[in-house]
């Protein structure tokens, strides 16, 4: 009994534990404080581009300037997007790295997007975490909370994943026109350690459940057989007692 509930504690604790990494980098940008404020998706040196800070940082929400330990950041924009060259963020193309002109739109969709799978991944997986606490003593709970989870994960991967796309080759497009820039390790990690823990509580609350539905039909089993006995060793007495 007691390792069949471990399974839903465990699957428990890296929900919240994934719900709690997501929300540090959903937070980043939008709170001015320790330590969402030294998080970022990409940085990257555009002291050369008019218009625009030494260092930029972009995050969910916006554009923050960097190079002082920590974001500095202004207004808040929702599903604030990767495209230098528009009106969003520098509103120039003059030192703007040229795949940021030709390819605007991969760009400005990749990030858009992840903000809106972001979100979705938030909801099932807080869907997760209350009814994760019904998979501790029932086997409906474990299944529930197993495909909450499950759901939670495809929409976080797809916000891994279309953050990875964009950012990366958006680093690299900063390179090559010869200004320095780097990911953040904080969002990256933090964003693929969320995936992490939605796969792996996926997986647990459904071995909690099957463990739950196996221990069900041994009980219901042997107690079927039990009383058969019984009823088998009463009718011999009977018959004993008959004759």
């Amino acid at each position: 009994m007691a390792v069949r509930g471990l399974f839903p504690l465990v699957s428990l604790i890296l929900v919240a534990g994934g719900l709690l990494l997501m929300f540090l980098i959903t937070l980043a940008g939008a709170v001015d404080g320790a330590p969402v404020n030294k998080f970022y998706f990409l940085q990257a040196n555009t002291g050369n581009i008019p218009g625009a800070p030494g260092v930029a940082r972009w995050t969910y929400w916006n554009i923050c300037r960097g190079g002082t330990g920590r974001n500095v950041c202004g207004s808040v924009h929702p599903a604030f997007p990767l495209d230098p060259a528009s009106h969003r963020n520098f509103d120039t193309t003059q030192n703007v790295p040229q795949d940021f002109i030709r390819h605007h739109g991969t760009y400005f969709f990749l990030t858009r997007f992840m903000f809106a799978f972001m979100l979705i991944a938030l909801f099932f997986g807080v869907c997760a975490l209350f009814t994760g606490l019904l998979a501790l003593c029932t086997r409906i709970g474990s299944y529930l909370s197993g495909l909450l989870t499950m759901i939670a994960m495809f929409f976080q991967a797809l916000n891994a994943a279309m953050m990875t796309a964009a950012y990366v080759k958006g680093r690299d497009n900063f390179r090559k026109n010869g200004q320095s820039a780097i990911i953040g390790k904080y969002a990256f990690g933090f964003e693929w350690a969320a995936l992490a823990c939605f796969f792996l509580s996926t997986v647990l609350f459904c071995i909690g459940g099957a463990a739950r539905e196996k221990a069900s039909s041994k009980r219901g089993f042997g107690g079927k057989r039990s009383r058969s006995t019984r009823s088998r060793s009463s009718f011999v007495r009977d018959k004993e007692y008959g004759s």
